[in-house]
C-alpha cells in the first residue's frame, strides 16, 4: 500500500472530502440502482477503495457527457475523474494506467455490405459517433477513408443511422447491444477498432496524488477488485486492462 503522505492528502481531498468525476453516461463506469438509488458501478468501486485508504468521506461529482468533464478539470469541480485516457485531454489531466479495456466497435443496418470492423475505413464510408467521446477522438486521428461526421450525443448519433444518413455508429460494444435492439435486422461488426482504456484522470500537477493512484489502480487490478466489479455489471466486450509495473 502507498504511503499516505500530507501532499497525496492535499492533492485527492485538499478540501477533507474527495471529490470524484463521475460520467453516468458510461453505466459500466457507474449507474444509479433503480430500486435504492444508491450509485453502482466500476468507478463507484474504486473510489470507496480509495475513500478508505484516505480514510476521508466522498462525494460523487455527476455528468451525463464526458466533454463537460474533461473541461471541468479547469474550474476544480472535481479531485479525481474516472473517464478515458486519450492525448487530446492530457494538457489538463493527468492519467493512471488503464483499470479496464471496453470494446468499440460498429452498429450497422442489416442490408449493409459491412461485415468486420476494419471494413469501415474506406472511401465512401461514413461513420458517426458522439462528440468528444474517447472513441470518436480516436476516429479523428486515425480515419485515412472514411468520413467521420460527430454528433451532440449518442442519441443523435444513433438518428443519424437510423434515418440513413451514415452507413456505421461507432460506440462501446456493450452500448451497442441495447441500441441493436432498437434498430430491428441492424448488426454489430465482428472485431473492434480500439479498446477503450478507462483510467483515473487528476488535474495536472498533482504528481504525488497521482503516484498513490497509480499504485490503487494496480493494487485493484492484481487483488481482484476489478475483475468483481465488472463482473457485477455484466457487462460483455469489458476486461481487466493489463497490470503495468509503478515507481
Amino acid at each position: 500500500m502507498s504511503q499516505i503522505t500530507p501532499a497525496v492528502r492535499a492533492d485527492l481531498a485538499p478540501g477533507g472530502t474527495l471529490r470524484a468525476g463521475i460520467n453516468y453516461g458510461n453505466f459500466i463506469l457507474a449507474f444509479k440502482d433503480p430500486v435504492t438509488g444508491e450509485s453502482r458501478g466500476v468507478a463507484v468501486d474504486l473510489i470507496g477503495e480509495i475513500a478508505r485508504r484516505l480514510q476521508v468521506p466522498t462525494e460523487i461529482v455527476a455528468y451525463d457527457k464526458v466533454g463537460v468533464m474533461v473541461d471541468d478539470a479547469k474550474t476544480g469541480s472535481w479531485d479525481i475523474a474516472f473517464l478515458g485516457s486519450e492525448p487530446a485531454r492530457e494538457r489538463e489531466i493527468s492519467f493512471t494506467a488503464a483499470y479496464l479495456e471496453i470494446e468499440a466497435t460498429y452498429l450497422v443496418p442489416g442490408a449493409s455490405p459491412l461485415r468486420h470492423a476494419s471494413d469501415v475505413d474506406r472511401d465512401g464510408i461514413t461513420v458517426t459517433a458522439a462528440a468528444r467521446a474517447n472513441y470518436e477522438l480516436f476516429l479523428s486521428r486515425t480515419l485515412k477513408h472514411a468520413t467521420l461526421t460527430s454528433a451532440p450525443d449518442g442519441a443523435a448519433a444513433f438518428d443519424l443511422l437510423v434515418t440513413g444518413k451514415v452507413h456505421a455508429l461507432a460506440g462501446l460494444k456493450e452500448g451497442l447491444f441495447g441500441l441493436a435492439e432498437k434498430l430491428p435486422g441492424s448488426r454489430i461488426l465482428d472485431g473492434r477498432f480500439m479498446g477503450v482504456q478507462q483510467s483515473i484522470g487528476i488535474p495536472k500537477g498533482r504528481d504525488a496524488g497521482l503516484q498513490f493512484l497509480r499504485a490503487v489502480v494496480e493494487d485493484a487490478k492484481a487483488s481482484g477488485l476489478v475483475a468483481r466489479a465488472i463482473e457485477r455489471t455484466g457487462a460483455r466486450g469489458v476486461t481487466v486492462a493489463p497490470s503495468v509495473s509503478t515507481p
